[in-house]
């Protein structure tokens, strides 16, 4: 069963003025879509092509060989993910066992902002900052290009996008603009709270 590019979970201008269609019309149609034909080529006629993605991931993670399936079905998931992790009239603030959780774990939430944000520009290159959870215990941390925490035993709560294509269009160089938009006015907080839940079940 081949992958598909899935579809925005809202309309491509529905993030402007802090996102714009245009930074969609590349990011998503293009990028994103790249990644999922570049990926069904590589698995084709193979065993990974009857598994989920999840599974190609883990499969792939840190095998030398399997480097360009590996990137390809990362790229596929991180985006996918980013994606959910925004929405129309975002940002304000978490809620419930997530919100208790952010202040016990960065004090405030705008110290988990200010740790967030700093992990985001701070990501050499391309890359992603994500908010995980590891041992029950909240977690800001970054990968280069296509590594995600999935990899490493974690699991993702939430992500911001910091390649280039990301952000450019809107932003230019100014990536801490960028990430300061999606924290105050993109975020999609009750995803977060789900993948919490999830995450401790």
């Amino acid at each position: 069963m081949a992958f598909e590019l899935p579809a925005l979970p809202y309309a491509a201008n529905a993030l402007e003025p802090y996102m714009s269609e245009k930074t969609f019309s590349f990011h998503h149609a293009k990028h994103h879509n790249t990644y999922v034909v570049n990926l069904n080529n590589l698995v084709k006629d193979t065993p990974m092509a009857s598994q989920s993605l999840e599974e190609i991931i883990k499969a792939s993670a840190g095998d030398a060989s399997k480097a360009g399936i590996f990137n390809n079905a990362a790229q596929v998931w991180n985006h996918t993910f980013f994606w959910n992790c925004m929405k129309p009239q975002g940002g304000g603030k978490p809620a419930g066992a997530l919100a208790e959780a952010i202040d016990k774990s960065f004090g405030s939430l705008d110290g988990f902002k200010e740790q967030f944000k700093q992990a985001a520009v701070t990501q050499f290159g391309s890359g992603w900052a994500w908010l995980v959870i590891e041992g029950g215990e909240l977690k800001i941390t970054k990968t280069g290009n296509a590594d995600l925490p999935m990899a490493h035993g974690q699991t993702a709560l939430l992500t911001v996008d910091v390649w280039e294509h990301a952000y450019y269009i809107d932003y230019q160089n100014r990536r801490p603009d960028f990430v300061q938009a999606f924290l105050d006015h993109l975020v999609n907080w009750d995803f977060v709270s789900e993948n919490f839940k999830k995450a401790l079940n």
